[in-house]
This record gives structure tokens, sequence and C-alpha cells, in this order.
């Protein structure tokens, strides 16, 4: 299944799919608003805000599969995101991204292998899959990898398609 099949729901609840970001660079995240990695979110903004205009968008998708991290409802969770950090790119609905319930996304993307060569479960919030502007996922990287670090900017920037 390519990732551009797959349904998808906004944040608030508009149904979607990434065919709407077909031909960019795409950086999927799982986001949780009590995490210790929830700064995160400021580096993810400011390479949205960087990189947006040549073809590249950082997606959130809210999970509270880890430590009950992302408890808010919809409404809760993007009043957080857009007065806490000034979060502009699109956040797609709640969803799990393990286990029986997993997102059909997550059941995509998590066949990618990280840095490792380890592919599977999220391990944690705040992991990051880049995705090509073909659809493919090119890249992933674990939580403790900050979005604005060398590997993730370099492998952004040779993503780009422009």
């Amino acid at each position: 299944m390519s990732l551009y099949d797959i349904p998808l729901h906004t944040l608030t609840g508009e149904n979607t799919s990434l065919t709407e970001y077909k031909g960019k660079a795409l950086l999927v995240v799982n986001v949780a608003s009590r995490c210790g990695a929830t700064p995160q979110y400021s580096g993810l903004e400011r390479i949205q805000q960087q990189y947006a205009e040549r073809g590249f968008t950082v997606l959130g998708v809210p999970c509270n599969q880890f430590g009950g991290q992302e408890p808010g409802t919809a409404e809760e969770i993007a009043t957080f995101c857009s007065t806490t950090y000034g979060v502009s790119f699109p956040l797609l609905e709640k969803a799990d991204v393990n286990g029986p319930d997993r997102s059909p996304l997550f059941a995509e993307l998590t066949q990618a292998a990280d840095a490792e060569g380890q592919a599977g479960d999220v391990r944690w919030n705040f992991e990051k899959f880049l995705v090509s502007p073909a659809g493919e996922v090119v890249a992933r990287f674990r939580t403790p990898v900050d979005p604005e670090s060398p590997e993730v900017v370099t492998a952004i920037e040779s993503t780009l398609p422009n």
C-alpha cells in the first residue's frame, strides 16, 4: 500500500490523506504535549519555517501510548501546540503508533529502519520519519535525535524537491 492511499483525519476530524503532500518531503512525527521531549516542538516548527517554501512540511500525529503523555482532546492539543510552541504545521488526529490498533500510516512507517538498522515499533514520543516527495520512507530518527541535528537537517535537505 502506498502512503498516499491511506485514509487519514486531521486533528479536527476532517478526511485527508498524504496525497495532499505528494511531491513534498514530509517529516512525520508522533507527538505528545506532556513528554520530556515535548520541547522538540520548537525545533520542528523552526525546520517547518526554514524549509516550507522548498517543498517540505512537518506532520504531527498526537499519540497517547507512551505514559499517557497526550491525554488532551483535539481542541486542547491544538491550543497547546499553537500557544506554547507556535506550531503552524499540520496535525493529524490522535492515533496509536503500536499494537493491535496501530494506525495504517504507522504500520507502513514502522517498516523503515533507523540508523542502527532497527525497524518495528515506535519506542517513544517524537520519533521522526522522513518521507520523500515520491512517498518513500527514506530515514527514521529515534526520539533522542533532535529535529535540528545535522543528521536530520542533512537528510531533509537531500530529500527536498526544490
